[in-house]
């Protein structure tokens, strides 16, 4: 998922995310992200971000960019010494959840 500079515009989060007036939660990014007409991977991205509220577009940037980070140290050991498969971050959360607590569509 690209974030701005250098990009291809189509795969940009950043684009739908100039129309929304922060403090804002999650299910209003999502909306905007629709009315501009967003490509589904970008709906989805935005459905999985970990806050409900984010006071300022740098607040989301910050979790895109964690997200972008985690995804792609991908075989790296953690600080731990564990090595982790990091390519669906969040996958099991969102299919296995409880009926009705779900944010993938």
């Amino acid at each position: 998922m690209a974030f701005g500079t250098a990009e291809d515009p189509g795969l940009s989060i950043t684009p739908h995310l100039d129309s929304v007036d922060y403090p804002s939660t999650r299910e209003e990014l999502v909306e905007a992200a629709e009315d501009s007409e967003a490509p589904v991977s970008i709906i989805n991205v935005l459905k999985c971000l970990p806050r409900t509220e984010y006071a300022s577009r740098q607040d989301v940037m910050r979790d895109l960019a964690e997200a972008a980070r985690r995804f792609a140290r991908g075989g790296l050991l953690d600080d731990d010494g564990v090595r982790r498969d990091r390519r669906n971050i969040g996958r099991d959360l969102v299919e296995n959840a409880p009926e009705g607590s779900t944010r993938h569509p």
